[in-house]
């Protein structure tokens, strides 16, 4: 498996990000987090799917793999990085939430996610957060108040464990991108966003 890493190599604590599930693990945002992330002292790691490494070297587009791939693909990760020192584990909304699945049974020491799915869009009558309720590890969750898969009041009505904290980017979408009338420019956000990141974390 390929990774991407960002920031000093010796650090003693690591974060691993994975991408969301149309884009890969270098796009802009991406980018961006892991940079900024990094710039803290902290050794961020990129990873992608299988399907998107075989979109990345073949051309092949297709969907995301089984959710049992998915797992087993961040399982992998985890063990790869498990050395001596604090790990953490995220990622964009897809890449996030099987994060979020695996983290407490990796024994992990944060989970972080950036634009969580809570639901399909327009559908929150049908939620992912069955685990969010039982979940030991403690967790930064992303959201932009304009998501569309996890508004402020959709989330308001689901139970998450008490160690999950819910940080908005007030007008941002499912990346985190505010409006022009907002007057703040998706870097900025996304810079709010590293700054939650960082915090959470805590000193390197």
């Amino acid at each position: 498996m390929d990774y991407l890493y960002d920031g000093p190599a010796r650090a003693r604590t690591r974060l691993i990000l994975a991408h969301g599930a149309g884009a890969a693990m270098d796009t802009p945002f991406m980018n961006h987090i892991a940079e900024g992330v990094a710039a803290a002292g902290i050794r961020v790691v990129r990873f992608e799917f299988p399907y998107m490494a075989a979109r990345r070297s073949h051309g092949t587009r297709r969907g995301p793999d089984r959710a049992a791939v998915l797992t087993e693909t961040w399982q992998r990760a985890v063990t790869d990085h498990q050395h001596a020192g604090r790990l953490f584990v995220g990622g964009k909304s897809m890449g996030g939430r099987y994060a979020s699945m695996i983290c407490d049974d990796a024994q992990v020491d944060g989970l972080v996610c950036l634009g969580y799915p809570f639901h399909a869009p327009g559908k929150p009558d049908k939620p992912r957060v069955e685990h969010l309720a039982t979940l030991k590890t403690p967790g930064l969750i992303i959201q932009g108040t304009r998501d569309s898969m996890g508004k402020p009041e959709d989330v308001e009505a689901y139970t998450l464990a008490k160690r999950i904290k819910v940080s908005w980017i007030e007008d941002g979408d499912h990346s985190l991108k505010p409006t022009k009338r907002s007057g703040r420019t998706h870097p900025q956000a996304l810079d709010e966003a590293v700054a939650a990141v960082t915090g959470f974390i805590g000193k390197p």
